[in-house]
């Protein structure tokens, strides 16, 4: 409710300032503000710098979707605070030489409903905590209950503490689908598939009632590399063998503070108030209970020391990085979307631009529409002839964030990327017996026999269907030429390990299709190298962020570390499986392939 007057209160003062100030009396007053800001925050001799894992860390940064925002208000969920990976990569390295710093904090919860914070950008910013902590500055891990994905960061720690009331989700991976075959069965509406791949398991959501077979096969080994990486990790910062943690998933599944201390997976069991002492510790301050202000101690939380420490000089030479994430669809796009028509005009923009010597794709989506993903890698091609091109992989790079990748110099990808899926399907509903069953009817007059193709009055005739195939089939074979000749792969080789198939970072690399392992940080420089800049060149992003309503609102309401503390992001199981189905349909109404034809996986299990 809190966050929700924060929303209205700010949308009012907006209201008031645009009915009420001349244009000349606005402008003044963004100025002020502006001016006002410039300095930035303070960063005090002997802080802790707070990483708050309820920030939702994306790739490409915070964006706000006024939709959302408002459903969100209504439904009375709170929507995560968005941070850019590189933000808070950069904000740790800053760190680790930063005299005014003394340790960091991790605490808070990862929002189940947050669309980043996956597994390979956790990869990132845990490579870039395990940099800090070489640095000889300790780092604290404090909460009240932690799931796998954040313990994958918090084990790292150098003194790792669960509140004494807590306990740690220790139960292994799942990947759940959901299906509406029964559904769509039940209430007379038929679906037909065509598809490309034995492993195209994007479409069986609509003609199946569980997992086929090669669907199954695929979704285990991923999880099994997935769930490995999180093993080898956690039981090397702990100092514990990857048994011993398979033991305690197998036996128990959740551990309560003090077993979780009996077990090793923790260091100590304590209270706020004790945490608070061991910080105040480190910073210098009075622990006495009899002194003033020891109910916290100095601190900055990440974001502000982000905009404290933030380069402001510009190079002549630059590194595009250019941020592919959310479906692809035709067009210009929208929130959460790649646009075919927005994403290739910026790619011709770069490539025309000389002060741009070299680029990074940053790919985070589950690809799209056939066509737009084939305009985007033929932009992708063309630019790779004028200057170095490096993909960076993120969360999911798949079917068309596959293809789109594939013409890059190099490819680099999490050991948890998800990606490959390099397959095409088509899916066509008809409702006609729901309607015939309900008095409906059609009658149709057309000048040729399939002018009426894809109407929803009937099924598919052979003909029609046997038409669809082979545009299917020419657009798999297009996409298999693609990585072909991207990779300098023999195609029948891609072939055998295409199908539809989704691979991890880990399996990718071994069977070709990406280049290192690695994250975004090492694409940069990779770029930087194959470009040959030496020291001399700066980053810029594109699309350009747009963060000053953010800065705006921050300005106006601050958030003690208390407020993050306290903060809390659960949902309801119901709701939350329900968030799933939504989102999961919303994917899929997004797309919009003028021939219908599709390299996407929106159907891409919930992972927890």
């Amino acid at each position: 409710m809190r966050d929700f007057l924060k929303t209205v209160f700010a949308s009012f003062v907006g209201l008031l300032l645009f009915s009420t100030l001349s244009l000349g009396g606005l402008i003044a007053f963004l100025a002020l503000i502006a001016l006002g800001s410039r300095s930035g925050p303070i960063i005090e001799d002997d802080s802790v710098l707070v990483l708050d894992l309820s920030l939702d860390i994306t790739d490409a940064g915070p964006s706000a979707d006024p939709g959302a925002l408002i459903n969100d208000a209504i439904a009375g969920r709170s929507t995560p605070e968005a941070v850019s990976l590189r933000t808070v990569l950069e904000a740790i390295h800053a760190a680790e030489n930063d005299d005014r710093i003394s340790g960091l904090l991790i605490q808070g919860n990862i929002d189940p409903a947050a669309q980043g914070s996956g597994f390979a950008t956790l990869y990132e910013v845990r490579k870039a905590l395990e940099a800090f902590k070489e640095s000889g500055k300790p780092i604290y891990a404090y909460e009240t209950d932690w799931s796998e994905r954040e313990y994958y960061l918090t084990s790292l720690a150098d003194t790792v503490i669960l509140n004494a009331t807590g306990g740690m989700e220790l139960n292994g991976l799942s990947a759940e689908n959901t299906f509406f075959a029964g559904a769509l069965d039940k209430f007379g509406i038929d679906v037909q598939v065509l598809r490309a791949g034995n492993f195209k398991s994007a479409v069986e959501p609509f003609i199946r009632s569980d997992n086929s077979p090669e669907s199954e096969q695929q979704l285990q080994v991923l999880l099994n590399d997935l769930w490995n990486e999180f093993l080898t990790a956690t039981s090397a910062s702990r100092d514990l063998q990857p048994n011993q943690l398979q033991q305690i998933a197998n036996t128990k599944g959740f551990v309560l503070a003090e077993d979780a201390l009996s077990a090793g997976l923790v260091d100590e069991v304590s209270y706020d108030s004790e945490v608070i002492d061991q910080l105040r510790e480190l910073t210098g301050e009075s622990t006495d209970k009899n002194a003033k202000d020891t109910a916290t101690f100095r601190y900055i939380d990440l974001l502000s020391y982000a905009q404290a420490t933030e380069a402001t000089s510009r190079q002549a030479d630059k590194i595009a990085v250019i941020y592919a994430e959310g479906e692809i669809v035709s067009g210009e796009g929208g929130f959460g979307m790649i646009g075919g028509d927005s994403l290739s005009r910026l790619l011709r923009e770069i490539r025309a631009d000389e002060s741009v010597k070299a680029v990074v794709l940053r790919v985070n989506s589950p690809g799209g529409g056939a066509s737009p993903s084939e305009m985007i890698a033929h932009e992708v091609r063309l630019t790779s002839e004028v200057k170095p091109v490096i993909i960076s992989m993120g969360n999911v790079a798949a079917s068309g964030g596959y293809m789109i990748s594939a013409y890059g110099d190099r490819i680099f990808a999490s050991p948890t990327t998800i990606t490959g899926s390099i397959g095409v399907f088509g899916l066509v509903a008809n409702v006609k017996e729901l309607a015939n069953e309900n008095g409906v009817t059609w009658d149709v007059v057309k000048t040729a026999p399939f002018a009426d193709s894809g109407t929803l009055a009937h099924p598919l005739t052979p003909q029609e269907i046997a038409i669809q195939q082979q545009i299917i089939d020419r657009t798999y074979d297009d996409f298999l030429t693609t990585v072909a000749e991207g990779r300098s792969l023999d195609k029948a080789k891609v072939n055998s390990v295409a199908q539809g198939r989704v691979w991890s970072g880990i399996q990718a690399q071994k069977v070709g299709l990406v280049d290192e392992l690695g994250g975004l940080e090492a694409a940069i420089q990779a770029a930087a190298d194959q470009a040959k800049l030496g020291d001399t060149w700066s980053l810029q992003d594109y699309p350009e962020p747009r963060t000053f309503p953010q800065q705006l609102l921050e300005s106006l309401f601050g958030v003690t570390w208390r407020d993050r503390l306290a903060r809390t992001h659960s949902t309801d199981p119901l709701t939350a499986e329900l968030l799933q189905v939504q989102s999961q349909m919303q994917i899929f109404s997004q797309l919009n392939d003028p021939r219908q034809v599709y390299s996407v996986m929106p159907f891409l299990p919930t992972i927890q």
